[in-house]
């Protein structure tokens, strides 16, 4: 979807115009890719807006940046504010937020070295990623995901999103709304951007991180709303064909949010309508983030924005 544009993006600890947030062609980030990013959300609260796990997001970014040697010339502290800086210069919320830290214009060549580190964060409005909450249709890619020890899984670098991308255009040329990518030995991983929850018999279950996927924040959100409404829950190897005989799948991530899925290779997941806990789950999820019910989990970062935008689809 188009991007709108917002006044002002954070550059290195200043606000600059969104215009004047340019790099070189021969960056090294362009050449080989070597960026970290985070995703994350803004959400309209009755009275304000909050950002959704903003130190948890950030930590997230320090850790990809140092798997990479990136060495990062701020502190959590100093990125979580950044974020809020951004947003409130901008007045725009609810909103998306992108920190991305890369390697800048220095030298050519694979080694990083003589390239310099460049922190960015940009805001920007910005709906639902895979649509309603009426489910979608999905697919198993043809794409692996990630074999363990070639690129880190655990980091969220640009590289990997090429990986992301094959499986997301397969999909859409192919008339789904997404793809599940299954990892070296033919178990479940992820979508190109989401993490993959089943639900077998009452029981709730996630690929291990071990099966090449994220480490997601709003997995880890979904597995302490799930705790909390007492559910079993279980991070387990999944095979392929249990998504064909679950009774809930759906997807969890800072884009797809809670997202149902309705069928997987034209076989409809139950009877092909969002499940009742996969309901339950995502009713606490957004009463949670768009402050209906108190932050329990203490999730929410607040942010002072005057004029809410409205966000397009």
């Amino acid at each position: 979807m188009p991007i709108q544009t917002t006044p002002n993006i954070w550059h290195n600890g200043k606000l600059i115009p969104w215009e004047q947030a340019n790099i070189h062609i021969m960056s090294h980030v362009v050449h080989y890719g070597s960026s970290v990013f985070e995703g994350i959300r803004c959400y309209k609260q009755p009275q304000g807006s909050a950002v959704f796990r903003l130190p948890e997001h950030m930590q997230r970014l320090l850790d990809s940046a140092r798997i990479y040697r990136m060495e990062v010339p701020f502190t959590l502290e100093e990125l979580c504010a950044g974020v809020v800086d951004v947003i409130e210069a901008n007045g725009v919320a609810p909103c998306y937020i992108r920190p991305i830290v890369l390697r800048g214009y220095g030298e050519i060549g694979v080694s990083p070295k003589g390239s310099p580190i460049e922190v960015y964060i940009a805001n920007f409005p910005w709906g639902k990623y895979l649509g309603g909450q009426s489910g979608v249709d999905v697919c198993i890619s043809s794409w692996n995901r990630l074999a363990p020890n070639t690129l880190p899984s655990l980091a969220k670098a640009g590289a990997n999103y090429m990986n992301s991308q094959l499986i997301h255009m397969e999909a859409e040329v192919n008339g789904y709304a997404e793809g599940i990518g299954l990892d070296v030995n033919g178990l479940v991983s992820e979508g190109s951007g989401e993490n993959v929850f089943v639900v077998r018999n009452g029981v709730l279950y996630t690929p291990p991180l071990a099966n090449s996927a994220l480490s997601g924040i709003t997995r880890d959100s979904v597995l302490t709303i799930a705790r909390h409404l007492g559910l079993p829950v279980t991070e387990q190897a999944l095979p392929r064909e249990l998504l064909y005989i679950a009774d809930e799948v759906f997807f969890s991530g800072t884009a797809a949010e809670v997202s149902p899925i309705r069928s997987i290779d034209r076989i409809l997941v139950g009877d092909g309508k969002p499940g009742e806990i996969t309901k339950k789950i995502a009713d606490e999820f957004f009463a949670i983030v768009n402050g209906l019910k108190p932050d329990r989990f203490g999730w929410l970062t607040p942010v002072k924005v005057s004029n809410n935008e409205p966000v397009t689809a």
